[in-house]
């Protein structure tokens, strides 16, 4: 019996050492504020540990600690507690190893998109969030966050209309060599 609590406890370690940087980014993502980004990714993994044996043997965990991330951001929402923005410099913002492709992590003016993305209601900042930054589908996204793929097209259609009315980001987007 303790090997195979000791063989899950690796499996679930080398998950967490394996998927923190992106579950960081999404966390930050959502919540818009490093420390909270810590708390959210620290109770989201708490939460897959109570229960990695079921996780860890889901088709795809990483999708399953996802669904996780983004109840647990849903029902803090609920609760109506407050979300903000770090304003100003971007240097105490969590720090992440850009994809090679991910034109967002090479925009000049980051905090620019930061700040936009945080005056996006909730919904449509996660269906954005997920939709076009994670880069899930659209029926990947319905999953992690609960709904329906027309929920998913509705909140990501609107939050990337809101996004695009914002003139700084049009010319970000544009200058950044968008095809």
């Amino acid at each position: 019996m303790g090997d195979r609590k000791q063989t899950r406890d690796e499996e679930f370690q080398s998950f967490v050492i394996g998927r923190w940087p992106r579950l960081m980014r999404t966390a930050f993502l959502l919540t818009g504020e490093q420390h909270a980004a810590e708390d959210l990714v620290q109770s989201t993994l708490e939460q897959a540990y109570v229960a990695w044996r079921r996780v860890g043997s889901a088709d795809d965990p990483e999708a399953y600690v996802r669904r996780v991330m983004i109840n647990a951001h849903a029902r803090k929402h609920r609760r109506k507690l407050r979300e903000f923005l770090a304003r100003g410099d971007d240097s105490g913002l969590v720090r992440e190893i850009a994809d090679t492709g991910d034109r967002i992590a090479q925009a000049d003016d980051r905090s620019a998109l930061l700040t936009a993305l945080a005056q996006l209601p909730p919904r449509q900042r996660e269906a954005v969030v997920l939709r076009y930054w994670e880069d899930l589908t659209e029926t990947q996204t319905a999953e992690a966050m609960g709904c329906s793929v027309g929920s998913v097209k509705s909140n990501a259609a609107k939050g990337i209309a809101k996004l695009r009315a914002i003139p700084g980001l049009a010319d970000m987007a544009t200058q950044g060599g968008r095809k």
